[in-house]
């Protein structure tokens, strides 16, 4: 069936590679924080179990919506491990990080997702795609806040 909500195909598919990458993103971050909630030790245990567990929470959620976005775009959204290994910019973790490694990587995670958001804003503003660019605005203002919590965590 043929969509017609003033969008292009070209405009659709554009927009929808950009939220593809956001959903690598966004399901690799879910997955790292998700581990570390598990695998976190330390004198910071109890702290940082609690905030990973909210953190992977609110991924889970985001990825949801980012992926029916794509959907509601008429474009298949990814979804397998080998879909998003190919697509992320969010690099898994090794195993065996410290609590403070841990709170590291997920700031790194966090401002990458911005910026994937950010990088995704521009083809959603020229189509006039609303939808989405209130979905990554926020994406950004959610990763943003997140990232500022986690570095005050970080011994300077």
């Amino acid at each position: 069936m043929t969509i017609n909500t003033g969008l292009s195909k070209e405009q659709r598919e554009e927009i929808a590679g950009h939220l593809s990458r956001l959903l690598a993103d966004s399901y690799t971050l879910y997955l790292k924080t998700h581990n570390f909630h598990w695998n976190v030790t330390g004198p910071q245990f109890n702290t940082l179990h609690t905030m990973f567990e909210a953190q992977y929470t609110e991924l889970a959620l985001a990825v949801d919506e980012i992926a029916e976005r794509i959907r509601a775009l008429g474009i298949r959204a990814p979804g397998s491990y080998t879909e998003f290994a190919r697509i992320t910019s969010v690099h898994e973790a090794n195993g065996g990080e410290s609590a403070e490694e841990m709170v590291r990587q997920l700031v790194t995670g966090q401002e990458t997702i911005v910026r994937t958001a950010r990088e995704a804003f521009p083809a959603a503003d020229a189509a006039n795609d609303e939808p989405t660019a209130d979905l990554l605005t926020q994406r950004m203002q959610s990763h943003e806040k997140t990232a500022w919590m986690l570095r005050s965590m970080i011994a300077e």
